[in-house]
């Protein structure tokens, strides 16, 4: 019998398929679904600290001049807040009911303060994990790269100083030592990182000349830089590594745990092609096994990482050799 069980953040999944955060984890009925097709964890829509004061600006332009006094309006702040995070920690509760798999809740802050008290509210609501969702686009040219990875640190020491539920960290790789960053993060509190995030980017209509959003959904193209990424780190961190972005199919699965990865997220193949994409992934992958042999997905997990190839240079290497160098 071909074993898909898996251990991430020191939680027992049956497999290394997770729903990542997104709209579709934003109600029970998707959550159920989502288990039913047979994703071995979910993790929740990200609760935003922009989400709560965006509200609050809106309510706070409909308020009348009378209204507009600061004693009014540190009670509305704190109302708005309040009523957001109880609907949030209402979803975490009904979830755990409702599902056997690993409930795993995501929070998105960009005020230091805010992350810890949000983390321990998640916590007593009974989320399994907490994935921090972190990342502040460095365009502050008066901080320097060690100044923007400090704050990761010390986001991660905030929040598990409140906190004995498991960790995992979302990042990106705009980082200028990013394989440095990855390892010593690893060796901090958290349990998980997940690599990568995927950012709204702008784009330009040059027809209105006005700026226009661009693709929200990755392609399926866009796993690559996770992958490569997860080849060079595994087994050089102290800490699962969850693979994201750009997974649309059971051999990029399959990829992301040669090279390393312990679990992989799903999220845009789910809003192109529904639930059910979890069940033929599931049923390939374990057909994948049984045809090379692989009682358990430990049998082949990290077979393709770094430490284990012996031509460096297949991950390491960044020009192009190969493919431009035999063309006339």
């Amino acid at each position: 019998m071909t074993n898909l069980n898996v251990s991430y953040l020191g939680l027992e999944l049956k497999n290394p398929i997770i729903a990542g955060s997104s709209g579709l984890t934003n109600s029970i009925e998707n959550l159920r679904a989502i288990e039913q097709a047979g994703a071995g964890a979910v993790v929740l829509k990200s609760i935003f600290e922009e989400e709560i004061y965006l509200e609050f600006a809106h309510e706070f332009r409909k308020l009348g001049p009378m209204d507009n006094n600061l004693e009014f309006l540190d009670y509305y702040d704190y109302q708005i807040k309040k009523d957001n995070l109880k609907n949030y920690l209402s979803l975490i509760a009904e979830a755990k009911k409702e599902l056997t798999i690993p409930v795993i809740a995501s929070i998105n802050c960009t005020t230091a303060h805010e992350w810890a008290f949000f983390a321990k509210k998640v916590e007593d609501a009974g989320a399994d994990a907490i994935e921090l969702n972190i990342f502040v686009l460095p365009t502050n040219l008066s901080q320097t790269s060690e100044d923007n990875e400090t704050m990761y640190f010390d986001i991660v020491s905030r929040v598990s100083s409140k906190i004995k539920i498991p960790i995992s960290l979302k990042i990106s790789h705009y980082f200028s030592n990013l394989g440095a960053v990855i390892r010593d993060l690893s060796f901090s509190e958290i349990r998980g990182l997940v690599l990568f995030n995927k950012f709204y980017t702008p784009d330009v209509d040059i027809y209105e000349q006005k700026i226009s959003g661009s693709d929200v959904l990755s392609k399926d193209t866009d796993y690559k830089l996770s992958l490569r990424w997860i080849a060079l780190m595994a087994n050089r961190v102290n800490s699962d590594l969850s693979a994201s972005t750009g997974v649309h199919d059971w051999e990029t699965v399959v990829k992301m745990l040669l090279v390393g990865a312990t679990t992989v997220q799903l999220v845009s193949i789910l809003y192109k092609d529904g639930f059910s994409v979890i069940s033929d992934i599931i049923q390939n992958m374990t057909k994948w096994m049984e045809e090379h042999e692989y009682e358990s997905i430990a049998d082949f997990r990290g077979k393709l990482s770094l430490d284990n190839t012996t031509n460096l240079a297949e991950f390491e290497r960044v020009q192009f050799m190969r493919t431009f160098g035999e063309h006339k």
